[in-house]
């Protein structure tokens, strides 16, 4: 059983609580997501985030195949950090966690991702192929959205790894 994860880090020069009130506001995800993806809220986001929340989307990972993906938001500490699991969708496991840091200058955001793919040895192969690429350009896409919305941090490093 192979689990992979994804880091991403990201500076921007704005307030704690202007990156917060962005970030944990779940109908965001839409603005920092590559339109070639379809990505749809169908229900769950109309309230603050809070620990247990479900939200409901439809996304499209490949053209023309619609996904659904239910996530529940599991932990929240207010203003720091918050996480949100799949309870049905692509992955096999998808364990998203999401901080907030001040550092000089304004806020460092982290992404934290342990995922699995399903289909065993199948799903291993297609990692490095497709799913890696995919969640590598989602990332990117993410980052160039979040720097035109809020800048970039100066002299911050902005980096996504995998593992």
């Amino acid at each position: 059983m192979k689990v992979y994860r994804l880091t991403a880090k990201q500076g921007f020069p704005i307030s704690m609580e202007k990156a917060w009130s962005f970030l944990s506001d779940p109908r965001n995800l839409k603005v920092i997501t590559p339109e070639h993806m379809g990505f749809k809220i169908l229900s769950g986001a109309d309230r603050d985030m809070y620990q247990g929340q479900i939200i409901q989307y439809i996304v499209y990972p490949f053209p023309h195949i619609p996904t659904k993906w239910v996530t529940e938001i599991t932990h929240v500490k207010e203003g720091e950090y918050f996480v949100d699991e799949q309870r049905f969708g692509p992955y096999a496991l998808w364990h998203h966690k999401h901080f907030i840091k001040k550092i000089d200058g304004g806020v460092e955001m982290e992404d934290i991702i342990d995922y699995k793919l399903p289909l065993g040895i199948l799903g291993r192969l297609m990692h490095p192929i497709i799913v890696k690429k995919q969640l590598q350009n989602i990332f990117n896409y993410r980052e160039k959205r979040l720097n035109e919305l809020f800048g970039h941090l100066e002299g911050y490093q902005n980096s996504i790894t995998f593992k």
